[in-house]
């Protein structure tokens, strides 16, 4: 489960983001401004579908699946 900021980030990513291109850093400054204007200006809250239990669950499995490929990539 996404955290509310990296939730925000992804939205700003996928519908402002990847179809724009940028001549300089503050082209992409610039509309990273106005995309944080534009999302202020109509807020939407998130809404959380899982519960801690469930998403402390998923993260221990992903734990567990980071530090089995480390140890199988280290292992020679």
């Amino acid at each position: 489960m996404a955290e509310p900021v990296e939730r925000w980030f992804k939205e700003l990513t996928d519908k402002q983001l990847r179809r724009s291109s940028f001549t300089s850093t503050s082209d992409l400054i610039d509309t990273i401004d106005e995309w944080a204007e534009h999302w202020n200006d109509d807020p939407k809250p998130f809404v959380w579908h899982k519960t801690a239990e469930e998403t402390i669950a998923k993260v221990r499995r992903g734990r567990a699946a980071l530090t089995h490929v480390t140890k199988s990539a280290t292992d020679h």
